[in-house]
């Protein structure tokens, strides 16, 4: 796989002198029309042999670029903030919003290969790790995302030279550590992993460029060429979509949107369910709860929470509940009742809306990972990653493609927090549209209340029946043995309160028990 670049290709200075300033204008002007653009990020992803140049070209892509619109990261050994969440928090953290540039160095694929070559992991353990990379590009690709991955090569000797020659200079000598020889008698080990890894990982959507890292010269403008004529090439293509989108939209002039048809809140009183059997239809909504006795149960299992959660939090066993449900399903009510039994320098509540215009700039997962809790801490979600597949779904915010590919996306996700030990709690509280009814009735004639009804609610509600077929495949296809969903009957707010609590209860108490 590396012969072609053990050809010992230069670039002459006087050559490299010539093609430079050119080469750094067109890199100006498409990192502009990239801003300009707005609708994909660059991600630019530097791997290969140790002394092969890596750095020094991202350093030459820094000082050849306007910084602003530049995100570089080079990855270390993880901080304890790092290692309290999923390894790949601190990666999701810090990818650039659309419109950028990212440079990062010793990515996801450090640690894997180094796994393998030094026997920690044996070759399932390794594909499975590549496999969740491939997951992880594919997302991003998915998302509009342009990946471009370099790997920087050198031969044994060539290396051996590298690393000679700058241990001979005083003021370069720092760059070549013990490990870095360590690596260097561990070459066709890394070889091999390193050709596994490209070989598995180079796809359609994010292809692996194998560059000759022998002169610096070379390297640099092949790396600079590729991200120029790749951002062009992406732009072009999308101009080519939006004229083909605008021609089908003018041979359809007569299309009309919901935001065409008169909104009438009496209309939307009367709701029209599935023809089909869902998972709702089968829950029994009649089951109540007196006042006396939720006193009591509440009392009782806030206490129990209060004292499985300092345990929790002494163990570093993290826990993220997540709260969905039709509007007025009582999500905010069963929170309070759950964080009552806190301490609050343990949790945090994330309510989640509309996305930002920094949060629109990134993967749809993005806002929900940088949330991730510390070790033994945990994070109520008050709705969740989980619209991509229902409001965005019903709404048609996400298209057919993008909403159903979001199922693999979180299922992956989830199974990363279980992995860490993260304990994941779904609820979908679950009401009748005639209790609905009731409920926003009762928000209209209450002042204090009022605030929490809007027309989108009364939207929202005249598609009752596509949200019910929305949620029976979400749980179809979402409630995995790492995170299962509770669906809680939530007619009788007092029921579905401590239902609420009861399954937080076991659920920590299983974890603490027997760690799953």
């Amino acid at each position: 796989m590396f012969e072609t670049a053990e050809l010992g290709r230069a670039l002459a200075s006087e050559e490299y002198k010539k093609v430079v300033p050119e080469l750094r204008q067109e890199l100006l002007e498409v990192q502009r029309q990239l801003l300009d653009n707005g609708s994909f990020q660059v991600i630019l992803i530097f791997a290969g042999v140790d002394g092969a140049g890596k750095s020094e070209i991202v350093n030459l892509l820094n000082s050849w670029m306007d910084p602003r619109w530049l995100v570089t990261h080079a990855y270390g050994p993880p901080s304890d903030e790092e290692s309290e969440r999923p390894e790949y928090w601190r990666y999701w953290r810090d990818l650039p919003p659309k419109g950028q540039i990212g440079l990062l160095l010793s990515t996801w694929y450090s640690r894997p290969i180094l796994d393998y070559v030094y026997g920690e992991h044996n070759l399932a353990k390794f594909d499975k790790r590549l496999d969740r990379i491939t997951g992880m590009e594919k997302g991003l690709a998915d998302n509009g995302a342009l990946i471009l991955k370099f790997w920087l090569h050198l031969d044994k000797e060539s290396q051996q030279t590298r690393f000679k020659k700058l241990e001979q200079d005083p003021l370069n000598a720092w760059r070549v550590t013990d490990e870095d020889w360590k690596h260097w008698e561990l070459y066709d080990g890394f070889m091999q992993a390193a050709e596994h890894t490209i070989r598995k990982t180079s796809t359609g959507e994010a292809t692996w460029h194998i560059v000759e890292g022998g002169d610096l010269r070379y390297s640099s403008v092949t790396v600079a060429k590729t991200l120029c004529d790749s951002i062009r090439n992406r732009i072009e293509q999308l101009q080519r979509q939006v004229k083909q989108g605008d021609t089908q939209i003018a041979s359809n002039p007569d299309t009309a949107s919901d935001d065409d048809i008169a909104f009438d809140r009496q209309r939307c009183r009367e709701v029209v369910r599935p023809e089909v059997a869902t998972v709702l239809s089968a829950l029994n909504n009649q089951l109540k709860l007196s006042k006396a006795d939720y006193n009591q149960q509440l009392s009782s299992l806030q206490g129990e929470v209060n004292q499985l959660q300092h345990q929790a939090h002494e163990r570093n066993i993290s826990t993220l509940l997540v709260f969905e449900g039709a509007d007025a399903a009582g999500k905010g009510g069963a929170i309070r009742r759950v964080i009552s039994a806190l301490d609050a320098k343990h949790y945090k509540v994330v309510p989640v809306a509309a996305p930002t215009d920094e949060e629109r700039a990134q993967h749809y997962l993005w806002r929900f990972w940088r949330h991730l809790p510390r070790a033994g801490r945990l994070t109520l979600f008050d709705r969740s990653w989980y619209g991509r597949v229902l409001v965005e779904r019903v709404e048609g915010f996400a298209s057919e493609q993008e909403w159903r590919r979001a199922y693999r996306e979180i299922n992956d996700f989830e199974e990363q927090l279980a992995e860490h030990d993260i304990l994941v709690i779904k609820y979908w509280l679950h009401i009748t549209p005639e209790e609905q009814l009731a409920r926003f009735d009762a928000r209209a004639e209450t002042p204090y209340k009022q605030w929490k009804l809007t027309d989108e609610d009364w939207r929202n509600r005249n598609k009752w029946a596509d949200y019910e077929l929305a949620v029976h495949d979400m749980v179809e296809r979402t409630s995995t043995s790492l995170a299962p969903w509770t669906l809680v009957e939530a007619n009788d707010k007092r029921y579905a309160r401590i239902k609420v609590l009861k399954t937080l209860q076991d659920r920590l108490q299983q974890k603490l028990t027997t760690g799953s």
